[in-house]
């Protein structure tokens, strides 16, 4: 006891500010020295938060937005962090209310977000997203066939039919648009009403099982699951490919300038665009993207996705 009583008067004794100025500079002096009236502790770095739409089994997102906030985090020099979100209607709402500085939307997602967060930023799209199909398919059993004219997609009627998310551009508000042109309503479907698979993956696993007579997904799943195997022409085929319209964009928060530093945005906006197959990991996002490359993109392109949008209700 008395030994721990002597070493407590020792350090009491060092700190003391009468021995202060005999203190040889080193560690011990800097450990001891009190902190300098009106020091702040150094700032943390703020993190850009990346998001998407789930639009794709989370395997695949999993594997493709880690690898996309790494190689802008390599890019941009900060620290990037992706932040999956349950479905469509909640990356628009972390977007709005600021949890999510970047992200991955569709065209319905990405104008309801630009109207709910004014001053966000479109900032680009693929290569594929300028002239962008839906391909409606069907059951290879169903007895459905192929269609060359819109006003064909009348032989739906009766039929067991899902889209993909409700906020699905390729998947319901387009194909929706095109089908009341042929002057199928949804209370057509056999039921009343079509089924919602939530994803294009599912709409195709749900239409290759017969759970549903047929149903419609983006192009580029479609393709992708052919290639991949995931969608075999003995269970589902194509019956028919919609006009084009513009789809998928990274859209970004209007005050990124103001967390990363002056010029932050239009660092961004080169960085994605830069992504060549030529470089090993850009190669690997751009493949999962289903693209050659992204280019830069108009907000008022996007101007039929709202008017078709408000006209089936999905923005007020």
């Amino acid at each position: 006891m008395a030994r721990r009583r002597a070493v407590l008067g020792l350090i009491g004794l060092l700190a003391s500010p009468l021995l202060a100025p005999m203190l040889p500079a080193g560690p011990l002096a800097r450990l001891l020295a009190p902190a300098p009236a009106g020091a702040q502790q150094p700032a943390s770095q703020p993190v850009l938060r990346i998001g998407a739409i789930p639009d794709q089994k989370p395997e695949k997102l999993n594997r493709l937005y880690p690898l996309v906030a790494s190689e802008l985090s390599r890019q941009l020099g900060v620290k990037v962090s992706y932040v999956p979100v349950v479905d469509y209607a909640a990356a628009v709402s972390a977007f709005r209310t600021g949890n999510l500085d970047l992200v991955w939307f569709g065209g319905l997602t990405g104008v309801q977000a630009r109207l709910q967060k004014p001053g966000a930023r479109v900032i680009a799209q693929r290569d594929i997203d300028v002239n962008f199909h839906s391909i409606f398919i069907a059951n290879a059993r169903s007895g459905i066939k192929p269609i060359s004219q819109q006003k064909e997609l009348v032989v739906l009627k009766g039929r067991r039919f899902t889209f993909g998310s409700e906020s699905s551009t390729s998947g319901r508000l387009m194909p929706q648009w095109f089908l009341s042109q042929a002057g199928v309503k949804l209370s057509d479907f056999k039921g009343g009403a079509p089924g919602f698979s939530g994803s294009h993956d599912t709409t195709i696993a749900l239409v290759s099982s017969g759970a549903y007579d047929a149903g419609v997904v983006n192009e580029q799943v479609w393709r992708t699951s052919l290639h991949d195997g995931r969608a075999s022409r003995e269970k589902v085929i194509p019956i028919w490919k919609s006009p084009g319209y513009p789809d998928y964009h990274w859209i970004a928060q209007g005050d990124l300038d103001a967390r990363f530093g002056k010029g932050f945005t239009s660092k961004l906006q080169p960085a994605i665009l830069a992504w060549r197959p030529s470089d090993p990991q850009q190669k690997q996002i751009l493949a999962l993207f289903g693209a050659q490359q992204f280019t830069e993109a108009d907000a008022a392109a996007y101007g039929r996705i709202e008017q078709v949008g408000r006209q089936i209700g999905k923005i007020r």
